[in-house]
């Protein structure tokens, strides 16, 4: 199967409300570029270099969402471009990318990253370090991030069962904080869901599902 095939699988299978990230991480930019003929805009990276590096050999109406851990040392690298920040997990990671951002004068978009495996090696915010952050003053005076709303990665496992419970708590945690009111909150994406689960994953509220394997094969 086609690049371009495997794309037009998924996107016939999502609901018109979830957005697709195509995930391009260590593919290079002729696969990319594939994608891209056949309609694809949004690709996610992990690494900032290699996210830099392929921005600027490829078409300017591409939006690049970075969905690796973020280092704070390196957010002036993607704050020129970068489309959407998936896993900030801190207010000390907020304060470069909103320092970066008003360098360029630019609102950055930004994904709160929420621990909801039971691994302990995925990043994350617990609930009440999340409430922490959304309520401190530090947070409440940017004026150059934009929250949209959650990230989570499930605990690596055959189980469903267990992915389904932690995708219901990461969407029972979006809609509990619906009510806070913020300049810098405008709550409308929950990103969960990858090429093995992402179906589960939009059945109980993902908006944005991230696939890599499933359109360009195993890395």
């Amino acid at each position: 199967m086609s690049i371009a095939s495997n794309l037009n699988t998924i996107k016939t299978s999502l609901p018109e409300h979830v957005t697709l990230v195509a995930v391009s991480k260590t593919k290079p930019v002729s696969d990319l570029m594939q994608a891209y003929e056949a309609g694809q805009r949004i690709f996610g990276e992990n690494k900032i270099q290699e996210m830099v590096d392929k921005y600027e050999q490829m078409p300017k109406d591409i939006q690049w969402h970075m969905i690796g851990h973020v280092q704070s040392n390196k957010v002036k690298f993607m704050a020129p471009f970068v489309s959407l920040i998936h896993g900030v997990d801190s207010l000390k990671l907020f304060q470069e990318i909103n320092k970066q951002a008003l360098k360029n004068n630019r609102i950055i978009d930004c994904l709160l990253q929420i621990h909801i495996a039971e691994e302990e090696t995925k990043f994350g915010l617990d609930e009440n370090e999340l409430n922490a952050l959304l309520s401190s003053f530090e947070f409440k005076e940017m004026k150059n991030i934009r929250i949209l709303g959650l990230m989570g990665m499930a605990t690596f496992t055959e189980d469903q069962n267990q992915i389904k419970k932690e995708f219901i708590h990461l969407k029972s945690i979006f809609d509990s904080i619906q009510s806070i009111e913020n300049e810098n909150l405008k709550l409308n994406t929950i990103s969960m869901g990858m090429s093995g689960d992402y179906q589960l994953a939009i059945e109980c509220g993902s908006t944005m599902v991230r696939i890599g394997s499933s359109i360009f094969g195993g890395r």
